[in-house]
């Protein structure tokens, strides 16, 4: 598939998202303990705790389709300068934003007008002035050089078709001894092609995931070093099932050929300080 095909069906995909949040539904189940925790997606749910989402409006935790909550591990401080990559509804830029104090600020990227419509009223309902979202694509930051502290992102990067360019671009922006942070769909081994084939899975956080050893390569070719990958869940073959229906595949085909070779992960890196 072509990669301005990839863009579109993305594009077209977390705007439906959006406006179904925005009409009173929701995108995923993402909050443990509470209401919205009632799906059985095995990727997006029980990703935040109550303390969390609490602080911040409903519907940007309804809209949240991530796969991790890099805010929980990227440990930003105040007054530091924070960056995510395919921000969606805002729910991590408002969460990183309260830990970058007054002091600090939070950047959301996101090419999806939509999206980016619905984050700029979940951060005026929160009442955060450190907060800028702007409409871009990953693999082009609306930013120059060296202006971040920390980039986070949520299952974003795996959707992109030119994931040399988007840690290219995430070194480039980051301060020297700047940290990244991110939440990813990471693989295994070998997968299936019949995953690879399907587009659709592209925006599941699925057919676009690298495999865990080609994501240290690239992210040491874009110029990173203390490359490290931290598994949060590992997906077995009854997980693969869930995600796998209603795509088109034979889930029950395909599950055992997937079983724990599908995972979230934490994966960080860091921008070497200057000498």
């Amino acid at each position: 598939m072509k990669l301005a095909n990839i863009k579109e069906v993305v594009k077209e995909k977390y705007g439906e998202a959006a406006m179904r949040v925005t009409a009173g539904g929701r995108s995923s189940c993402c909050v443990a303990g509470s209401a919205t925790d009632c799906c059985s997606d095995p990727i997006t749910s029980n990703l935040y705790e109550q303390s969390q989402t609490s602080e911040i409006p409903a519907e940007a935790v309804l809209a949240s389709l991530g796969c991790g909550n890099p805010t929980a591990l990227a440990r930003v401080n105040p007054g530091e300068t924070v960056l995510d990559l395919g921000s969606g509804g805002g729910i991590d830029v408002l969460l990183s934003a309260k830990r970058a104090g007054l002091t600090g600020k939070a950047y959301g990227l996101d090419m999806t007008d939509e999206m980016l419509a619905l984050a700029r009223e979940n951060q005026r309902k929160a009442g955060l002035e450190n907060v800028e979202f702007l409409k871009g694509e990953i693999e082009n930051i609306p930013l120059p050089d060296n202006s971040v502290d920390v980039i986070i992102s949520n299952c974003v990067i795996n959707l992109s078709a030119d994931k040399d360019r988007v840690l290219r671009e995430a070194f480039r922006v980051l301060k020297p001894g700047g940290r990244f942070a991110v939440s990813d769909v990471v693989v295994r081994g070998e997968i299936p092609a019949d995953i690879r084939r399907n587009v659709e899975l592209w925006i599941g956080c699925v057919a676009g995931a690298l495999e865990e050893s080609q994501y240290c390569t690239k992210l040491a070719g874009a110029g990173f070093e203390a490359i490290d990958i931290e598994p949060t869940r590992v997906y077995k073959a009854e997980d693969a099932r869930q995600f796998l229906a209603g795509e088109g595949i034979d889930a029950e085909a395909i599950a055992p050929l997937v079983d724990g070779k599908f995972m979230s992960a934490f994966v960080r890196a860091k921008k070497p300080t200057a000498s």
